[in-house]
């Protein structure tokens, strides 16, 4: 998952897809049920945090998701982990470029009114970072309040969001992209306004098996905005690039 949110943002994905796929999401450390941790983290610190709980859950090989930071994490797989990826999606995410990587400047604007201007702030400001005001309005003021629930009812402090963004400011992976070997799926909202959707287009020139699927009318907050159609996009995606041989042995469902 992406900057200071838990796991269970990705409900919208993982309801759909345990269905017939074993999906794990987590909290990252400072996030949610995890452990605090050490402050300053690094991108390839987490990484390994992901290695290691594929470890713990005997997943050899896996179907790499990750979104905004999660992407960058999910880019370091790739690279550090190549064997561990069964394919890569990087949705909304960037390769570290210093001043392209930054936000649109409402999008830093807004982005600083919530991350330092107390819950009510985040509140107002949250909706506006991550979605184009049209699907503002067709969702209306109380199904956003439900949705944020999920992504506000337990932020995370201070010391972790800080920590984060040490490990954020610090990833660049743009002189190792083109060893990602994996296949990969890059997911590019059109109206981001945090991250900018020519990141995306970066990242397509750069990763030798990279295809784009696009979603003109999407803000960052594509993962719930377009769930339907990404989902499709996902599952898609994964099929293309299932092996024939069985990765897991127990077929039930497993979240963490």
């Amino acid at each position: 998952m992406g900057f200071g949110m838990s796991g269970a943002v990705w409900g919208p994905q993982v309801d759909e897809l345990r269905s017939d796929h074993r999906c794990c999401h987590y909290d990252h450390l400072g996030v949610g049920e995890s452990d605090r941790g050490p402050f300053l983290r690094t991108i390839p610190a987490m990484a390994d945090d992901a290695i290691r709980i594929m470890d713990d859950l005997d997943w050899d090989r896996s179907h790499v998701v990750g979104v905004s930071m999660g992407g960058m994490i999910a880019q370091e797989i790739a690279l550090r982990s190549a064997d561990r990826c069964r394919s890569l999606t990087l949705i909304a995410t960037h390769d570290g470029a210093p001043v392209a990587s930054l936000p649109t400047f409402k999008g830093m604007g807004l982005f600083l009114q919530g991350l330092f201007g107390g819950r009510k702030a985040r509140m107002k400001s949250l909706p506006r970072l991550l979605y184009p005001a049209e699907f503002l309005e067709s969702i209306g003021t109380e199904g956003m309040r439900a949705h944020l629930s999920v992504r506000l009812d337990r932020p995370p402090a201070l010391r972790t969001v800080l920590g984060q963004l040490h490990a954020v400011w610090r990833h660049s992976t743009r002189s190792r992209l083109s060893q990602i070997e994996a296949h990969t799926l890059l997911v590019r909202p059109g109206k981001d306004i945090l991250i900018r959707p020519t990141q995306t287009d970066r990242l397509a020139a750069r990763i030798p098996n990279a295809r784009v699927l696009r979603f003109d009318d999407a803000g960052h907050g594509v993962t719930f905005q377009k769930a339907a159609e990404l989902n499709a996009g996902l599952r898609e995606h994964f099929a293309r690039h299932e092996s024939a041989e069985p990765v897991f042995e127990r077929s039930d469902p497993a979240r963490l």
